[in-house]
């Protein structure tokens, strides 16, 4: 490690060590990338996410409600209808005739349960294969979820939910143009085939269950969204990043810490995965244009190259946008590039930018290329080195 590097980390260690936290000062710090060591980067995160108070004072008690909040939702959200178990407290209810799996009524808990199902179907297929080029979501947690895990327990496992339900996901229509597209090509090697995962034994879960359980409480909790492919791509990093901190005593909580971050993150996002919203000033449309606009601003020639070529931002700002770049580079430069947005003030504004960088640094192959070779340049983007691109972009911004 070099003697630069021990500094920095150094700096980090002394940010993070004031009674109530510098916030300008720790964003500085951040834009530049954060470390790992220590598990600085997932605290840094959950403090530019906003969900942990500047004041440290406050970080103990605050962690300890969060995490019993998200444990209530566990019981609210997973439990089966009908299927709660008396020792927790919650009676065991009869299916009487007023409500039972084929009870018509829209207000039925069965109704709620199948319509649930849908979506969790829609869920568990984009989980299964988040990131399959490593092993990672694939592998067990060291701290599965004893609520749900526990024999004791009448819970019903995700997982087991979807094995049992014969509902076809496709009639979930919740995809959103270009986000299909699961990844890249020569981005993702598949590594596992859907159908060829290894089966836990009793008692474990996956890292992708997890996230399947994250993605499924946000869904019940915001039913005006509910659950849009390419929310899983969102969740994947931060709760790959909570999950991997060397610090135990954070990891043991990767999923609620992860849970709330990526609310907060959405709360923030969210009118770009609302289809009504798409052409309101707050939608994706304005976004992929104000990519072309600043283009026109910074390089016109290459503007009306794209122009000329009929090569429209949709085709695909789209993805990079919706899903904050997380299918266009391998996962270590995809955390890099959030460590830089999340520090930003105004992260989707620099999120522009680094889309403007991308396009002016392959300006020439651009200009030489037709509509063919520009598009697929466009949809596997060909730079890997994202510390050229977030430079890029830094120039951009200091110079508008």
């Amino acid at each position: 490690m070099s003697t630069a590097y021990k500094n920095r980390i150094q700096e980090f260690k002394v940010a993070l060590a004031e009674e109530k936290i510098n916030l300008k000062t720790l964003r500085e710090l951040c834009f530049n990338g954060i470390p790992f060591e220590g598990g600085i980067r997932a605290l840094c995160w959950k403090i530019l996410l906003n969900y942990l108070p500047v004041d440290q004072t406050q970080w103990e008690s605050f962690l300890k409600k969060q995490r019993e909040v998200y444990s209530q939702f566990l019981k609210e959200m997973i439990i089966q209808p009908g299927i709660a178990n008396a020792n927790l407290g919650l009676s065991r209810e009869d299916v009487t005739m007023e409500d039972h799996p084929l009870n018509p009524n829209p207000d039925s808990r069965w109704n709620t349960y199948f319509k649930d199902n849908e979506i969790l179907l829609q869920i568990d297929k984009d989980v299964r294969r988040l990131y399959p080029d490593m092993a990672f979501f694939q592998r067990p947690t060291e701290y599965p979820c004893q609520l749900i895990l526990d024999p004791q327990n009448d819970y019903e496992t995700l997982r087991r939910r979807v094995e049992q339900t014969t509902l076809k996901a496709q009639t979930v229509n919740c995809n959103r143009s270009g986000v299909t597209n699961v990844s890249s090509p020569g981005k993702a090697l598949n590594l596992y085939p859907s159908n060829e995962y290894e089966v836990l034994p009793n008692g474990s879960e996956a890292h992708w269950e997890v996230v399947e359980r994250i993605l499924f409480i946000y869904a019940k909790l915001n039913p005006g969204i509910a659950y849009v492919q390419g929310m899983n791509e969102i969740v994947g990093p931060i709760y790959y990043t909570f999950a991997t901190d060397p610090n135990s005593e954070w990891k043991e909580h990767a999923e609620a810490d992860t849970f709330f971050c990526f609310t907060n993150l959405m709360s923030e996002n969210r009118d770009n995965f609302i289809k009504s919203l798409d052409d309101s000033q707050c939608g994706i449309t304005y976004k992929m244009e104000s990519v072309y606009s600043m283009l026109k601003d910074k390089d016109m020639e290459l503007y009306l190259k794209l122009e000329e070529q009929n090569i429209k931002p949709q085709y695909f700002t789209f993805r990079w946008l919706t899903l904050l770049l997380s299918q266009e580079f391998l996962l270590p430069d995809v955390i890099r590039i959030w460590d830089t947005l999340f520090s930003d003030q105004d992260r989707f504004h620099f999120l522009i930018l680094v889309c403007c960088a991308m396009l002016i640094l392959i300006r020439d192959n651009l200009l030489a290329g037709d509509f063919t070779v520009n598009m697929r340049l466009l949809q596997d983007y060909p730079i890997s080195d994202v510390h050229t691109i977030l430079t890029k972009a830094k120039d951009l911004q200091d110079t508008s």
